[in-house]
């Protein structure tokens, strides 16, 4: 099977498309789960201040680190190591942060 250079500019410029399509993915899907943490975040405060049962607040407090655990992990996949600007931005409470085994 002959194989083609590596210098061929039309394999170049699929490899550049694809790279591209690919960190376009990331990206969005980052967002997505940034949005997650928002949402479960908001929740779980909401439910503290409606005063939920221990049972509900438990709950929200696992979707919460769920939510963050999974943004962390995506944040790490593509090269983001340092989450101390994420935990700021979305103020991630110290009680989420234990549940996902963060500092």
């Amino acid at each position: 099977m002959p194989q083609m250079p590596s210098s061929d500019p039309r394999l170049q410029a699929g490899a550049d498309d694809l790279t591209s399509e690919l960190a376009g993915e990331q990206a969005a899907n980052l967002g997505r789960m940034g949005r997650g943490v928002e949402t479960a975040l908001r929740l779980l405060r909401e439910g503290d201040a409606n005063g939920v049962d221990p049972e509900a607040r438990d709950t929200l407090l696992r979707g919460a680190a769920d939510a963050v655990w999974r943004y962390f992990v995506q944040r790490e996949v593509i090269g983001i190591k340092d989450q101390r600007g994420a935990i700021a931005h979305y103020g991630i409470p110290k009680e989420v942060l234990n549940r996902v085994g963060a500092r």
